[in-house]
């Protein structure tokens, strides 16, 4: 099994992005590697790391020119340096244990500063018992800060970039410009399905709002104002914005789609003409990954400088120094037939590199297979500790009846839950998990909070359901070749009412697609079942801390509803219900977790095969069927090896039984 170690940190989306790209693309070329994507940044500094991002992001909003000064301080000095990082000495330590634990084939960085502490804790680089790749998400003007220490290998998003590198003393041999490792799904999207249409009676322009948020609407207004134009608006998690938006557009909701968070802007650039957006790495490489010109309207001075100079000095679109220019460059963009948009397009294919992340995973894999290296101890500069690896491996799965672990009730940023689909399935199959069912909210539109579903982030909107479900079945199959772990795809149906007693929400388990919201309690039942999915009446409790109302109905007509449903949570979260055992009622537990601390809570335990029908005919059937309080106790013993949130990787099964039906 090969093993690949990427080193990341939360400063820009595009560090993170690479990051994320290349390990879906490592698992997409190969079974025979294991892809972990370590922030450890945040792991040795926990608030600090927090205190010292939430700043980051407030200096570069509102005082761009003093992160100018930092970025360009990084450029000209030595800092960080061999001979010893100010500083950095907790988490020089937090790599060196972390190194050691795992014993990676291959470390690739996607962040500058783990390339120096790497070559301290190596002072020898003969010694190092690993490849190194650094992976550069600058473009053009790079900080010298990503070639100050040596590596195997220097990833550049094109021929500029490389240029600079050679220039500031790196072997020609050692850079390599693959392009910038976007989404895998980018090559699929311009390889196999049709691009854009030239442009005709309607020109669909993308507009990704993460800047000067409070000139957004008036924009906005601005670009509805050109003839034949269609807008679709993300707004990210800004629930507020959307609102607004929303409210704004209403008169012109047939030429607007708005939408908050998104999984699938791959689909989103691929099928826009073009997209108005700041200079951000991740974004601009994107655009050019689709093929769709730009009209850049923020640049970040420095650290998105190279970016904007793409994009001129190529002809890739155009910059906006003003608000009121977006709108009359998108006009100049398509007068005389488009003359300049054809332009942009045609200069950007040149530079379009879609399929740059299975590119890299073909180097990282043959770095695993050409760099074997003596797997004897090596003394780390400055370590004295002596730490044995960590398991992180997922359980071997058999045909046979086990015991099984099971979460049936999970929420992602699809609606009120912190982590993404990607995120879920890594968070409970590091813990070795036999089966997930992600339940995101979706709320009947002909209640209050459905009519609020597009003003808002705490559900599922409709128009959100296609690319859930998409989401969802790659993910089912990552989650089964990477973790041997079943995942399956759930709705919450929230069916609020004015008072906790006419209010319900139904979990629909294993569901193979969207089933409309607007329908009675009993037809979405119906339609659970005609899917071949489980009904289960989730959470009687009060919800002191929650943002939901106290959903109460389904118990309280238990009577009319027992024939119907299959199941009912008996445990939720910290509580557990006695009714439901008294009466004998088919029942499970699960977290409804919505953030990382939600996994110490009531688990279901099923004793069967691991597969779909056969968990699904044990919950129906209330034969061999346990709770259990899962509490995550393997932290403290794994603290050196964290994942993005700062959680264990390990695997952590520590069940405590405590109610059974055989």
């Amino acid at each position: 099994m090969k093993k690949v170690l990427i080193l990341t940190a939360g400063f820009g989306e595009g560090h993170n992005a690479a990051a994320r790209n290349l390990r879906d693309a490592l698992e997409l070329e190969s079974d025979e590697v294991k892809v972990e994507i370590l922030d450890l940044i945040e792991s040795a500094y926990g608030r600090i790391n927090t205190l010292v991002k939430s700043t980051y992001l407030k200096v570069i909003d509102y005082a761009p020119f003093v992160w100018n000064g930092i970025y360009g301080w990084l450029n000209s000095s030595s800092w960080p340096n061999p001979e010893g990082q100010v500083g950095l000495a907790r988490l020089r330590q937090h790599l060196a244990d972390v190194l050691r634990a795992t014993e990676p084939d291959v470390v690739v960085t996607t962040y500058p500063i783990y390339a120096p502490l790497i070559q301290q804790l190596y002072r020898d680089h003969s010694e190092r018992p690993f490849r190194l790749i650094s992976v550069v998400t600058d473009s053009i003007t790079a900080n010298s800060i990503w070639w100050r220490a040596p590596s195997d290998a220097w990833i550049v998003s094109n021929e500029a970039t490389a240029e600079a590198l050679r220039a500031g003393g790196v072997p020609a041999d050692k850079v390599k410009a693959l392009g910038f490792p976007v989404s895998p799904r980018f090559a699929e999207l311009t390889d196999i399905e049709v691009l854009p249409p030239d442009v005709g009676t309607t020109r669909r322009i993308l507009v990704i709002v993460n800047h000067n948020k409070k000139k957004a609407a008036r924009t906005v207004d601005e670009l509805l104002e050109i003839p034949d134009t269609h807008l679709t608006i993300t707004v990210g998690r800004d629930a507020e914005l959307k609102a607004k938006l929303a409210e704004r557009t209403r008169k012109v909701s047939d030429r607007v789609t708005l939408l908050g968070w998104t999984n699938v802007m791959p689909r989103l650039l691929v099928d826009s003409h073009l997209v108005v957006t700041k200079a951000g790495g991740a974004t601009v490489q994107e655009a050019v990954a689709a093929r769709c010109p730009m009209i850049l309207n923020h640049i970040l001075p420095g650290q998105e400088e190279g970016n904007a100079r793409l994009v001129t000095e190529y002809g890739l679109g155009a910059i906006a120094e003003r608000r009121r220019e977006i709108a009359e460059l998108v006009e100049d963009a398509f007068k005389y037939q488009g003359r300049r948009w054809r332009e942009w397009r045609h200069n950007i294919a040149k530079l379009s590199k879609p399929d740059a992340a299975l590119q890299l995973a073909k180097l990282v894999l043959d770095f695993c297979d050409s760099g074997e290296r003596p797997r004897k101890t090596i003394p780390l500069f400055g370590d004295g500790h002596d730490r044995s690896p960590v398991n992180t491996s997922a359980a071997v799965v058999s045909g046979e009846s086990k015991m099984l672990l099971c979460d049936f009730h999970t929420h992602t940023n699809y609606s009120d839950g912190k982590l993404s689909v990607p995120d879920l399935v890594d968070f409970y199959g590091r813990r070795g998990f036999d089966c997930l069912c992600v339940t995101d909210h979706l709320a009947d539109p002909r209640r209050l909070l459905g009519k609020l579903a597009r003003l808002t982030n705490l559900t599922l909107a409709p128009d959100q359901l296609p690319e859930y479900f998409d989401v969802l079945e790659r993910e089912r199959r990552r989650a089964w070749r990477k973790y041997s772990m079943l995942l399956m795809a759930g709705i919450e149906f929230n069916k609020d009412g004015l008072t906790s007693k006419s209010s319900a929400h139904l979990l629909g388990i294993d569901l193979r697609s969207p089933i409309n919201p607007a329908l009675d309690l009993p037809e979405t039942i119906a339609q659970i079942h005609t899917q071949g999915g489980l009904a289960v009446a989730s959470h009687p409790h009060v919800m002191k801390s929650e943002w939901g109302k106290n959903t109460l109905y389904l118990w309280g007509n238990q009577t009319q509803f027992a024939p119907l449903i299959d199941a009912w949570e008996i445990a939720n979260r910290n509580d557990i219900f006695t009714p439901v055992g008294h009466k004998r009622l088919p029942f499970l537990a699960n977290s409804d977790f919505h953030k990382p601390k939600h996994i110490e809570s009531w688990k279901t335990l099923l004793h069967c095969e691991k597969d779909a029908e056969a968990i699904k005919d044990c919950i129906r059937e209330n034969r061999h069927v346990a709770i259990t309080f899962y509490r995550d106790d393997g932290a403290a013993r794994v603290r050196q090896l964290v994942d993005p949130i700062g959680e264990p990787l390990a695997p952590v099964r520590q069940p405590e039984l405590l109610v059974a039906r055989s």
